[in-house]
């Protein structure tokens, strides 16, 4: 996959050591306190009914499992239906690590004219777009004339049901 051109690494690099400071934001308390809950070993059927085996195969912690690297994971609810296509719906909490490159195809939170977005990043024949994952919203092309800050790269979205 290519990579950002110069101009969005450098914003992306800087804003990476800044502490947020944002309404909607949360960043992870240090140290993150275990929350080991049971995972069971068999699956769980989506379809048919299966016997399953009633033993914990071992403990599972959400933060192990959600946050590889603490110092620069953050947290943030979604809003809006232009991202339905990927799994995030209105009020999903994202967790969005910020040391991971924003690459062609990643979904990454940004600042775009100082209003935070989220959307997939893409490069298509020469010309990066930010891209919702909705047929409803356009794509929106990037150019040199706005004013874009990749805050971090989306790796999970915790959803209610």
């Amino acid at each position: 996959m290519s990579n950002l051109p110069l101009q969005f690494k450098l914003k992306h690099r800087a804003f990476a050591g800044l502490h947020l400071d944002y309404p909607a934001i949360l960043t992870p308390m240090w140290p993150l306190s275990a929350c080991r809950l049971p995972l069971f070993a068999s699956k769980v059927s989506a379809g048919f009914p299966s016997p399953a085996a009633d033993y914990v195969d071992k403990t599972l912690d959400l933060n192990e499992l959600l946050v590889q690297k603490p110092a620069a994971t953050f947290f943030v609810r979604a809003q809006g239906d232009s991202m339905l296509g990927a799994g995030i719906h209105p009020n999903d909490i994202l967790v969005v690590d910020r040391s991971i490159e924003p690459v062609s195809g990643k979904i990454v939170i940004c600042a775009l004219n100082g209003e935070l977005t989220v959307k997939r990043l893409v490069l298509e024949d020469e010309q990066w777009k930010l891209r919702a994952e909705n047929p409803a919203y356009p794509d929106f092309p990037l150019h040199d004339d706005l004013e874009l800050v990749v805050w971090g790269v989306v790796t999970n979205v915790i959803h209610a049901v």
